[in-house]
């Protein structure tokens, strides 16, 4: 098993050519622009799940996150890459996902080029990964109020929230 930081990701250009293989800790010390994928995982009632980072992770420890997901790995299938976020960060095994769109988001800790795909479970939901510290569901109607009182990761406000 590879350590996260050594972990081989590809930097890509805007349309997402790889332009070269560098590891996780390059990515983030350089802020390179890489692959990833966020998964907006929906109850039957059309609820959001939304969860809390943990403590430890390299980019916004901490903070609420609308969507499950992460770095896409090396010639991973976009789909694939979210069906295993899915089932690393909270237990799930995707039966359906539908992409609701991509996004390009840039700040000054992350570039990322991401495509944002949905699914519907109704649990249990497993946090076996320790990535996912907390986890709740709040309805779409209350979304907005919701982010509004929570810190949020700025790429899932910026590129998940209006997909919702």
């Amino acid at each position: 098993m590879t350590a996260p930081a050594e972990q081989v990701v590809e930097w890509v250009d805007d349309h997402g050519r790889v332009l070269s293989l560098v590891s996780r800790s390059q990515v983030r010390a350089r802020n390179l622009l890489h692959r990833s994928v966020a998964v907006v995982v929906r109850s039957p009632a059309g609820e959001v799940l939304v969860h809390r980072r943990a403590d430890w992770k390299d980019v916004w420890p901490g903070y609420w996150d609308l969507a499950v997901g992460g770095v896409v790995g090396v010639g991973e299938p976009w789909a694939a890459a979210a069906r295993r976020e899915l089932a690393e960060e909270v237990g799930v095994e995707a039966t359906e996902l539908v992409e609701l769109g991509a996004f390009t988001y840039r700040d000054s800790q992350v570039a990322a080029l991401a495509r944002v795909f949905t699914t519907t479970a109704a649990g249990p939901f497993a946090f076996a990964d320790g990535e996912v510290v907390e986890a709740g569901w709040v309805p779409l109607d209350e979304l907005e109020a919701w982010v509004g009182a929570h810190a949020v990761c700025p790429d899932s406000l910026a590129g998940v929230l209006p997909l919702l």
